[in-house]
């Protein structure tokens, strides 16, 4: 997010989630780190713009952590998977989804292992939801960005939300 922060104003909405902070993760800056009874609350108070179950844990994006934004004429960046992603096109179609791709799942395996936090199994599910995600995303996202080169990823995306859109009219 850094690299993009520094070439356009945006306003990142920071996901809630019920797995355990990583090492270095920050409450309220990486994601709003809850239980899973204080989650399924939100969802069923309709509190969420979209929500989703993604290797054993909930991750969404609170509404109130988007509307605000928008409605002061901010673009709102939120980083989420697949199945949010179509929620967040339901609700919101005029939004513009760019999809960031690992190079290959053999770059994207590389990566989780060097992370250093994901057993075998746990692997292979998340390359096999990996795979059918990048699968579903061809169906409704607008751009697609591999992400093999970091700076140059930055700097594509950065062109896509910087490029004129057409004027928003209000449902």
């Amino acid at each position: 997010m850094e690299g993009l922060s520094a070439r356009l104003p945006f306003h990142f909405s920071v996901s809630m989630t019920t797995r355990p902070p990583r090492p270095g993760e920050v409450d309220g800056v990486d994601y709003r780190f809850v239980d899973r009874a204080t989650f399924e609350a939100a969802v069923a108070a309709g509190e969420m713009v979209e929500w989703a179950r993604y290797s054993g844990h909930l991750y969404g994006t609170p509404k109130a952590a988007i509307e605000g934004p928008l409605s002061e004429g901010a673009d709102v960046l939120l980083d989420i998977e697949i199945v949010g992603a179509r929620q967040v096109k339901d609700a919101f179609p005029e939004a513009l989804m760019v999809y960031v791709l690992p190079p290959s799942l053999e770059a994207l395996e590389a990566r989780l292992r060097g992370r250093g936090d994901t057993d075998e199994e746990a692997m292979r599910r998340r390359l096999e939801v990996a795979e059918w995600q990048i699968g579903q995303a061809r169906e409704f996202f607008d751009h697609f960005v591999v992400n093999d080169d970091l700076g140059a990823a930055v700097e594509e995306v950065a062109g896509i939300l910087a490029a004129p859109r057409p004027p928003q009219v209000p449902s």
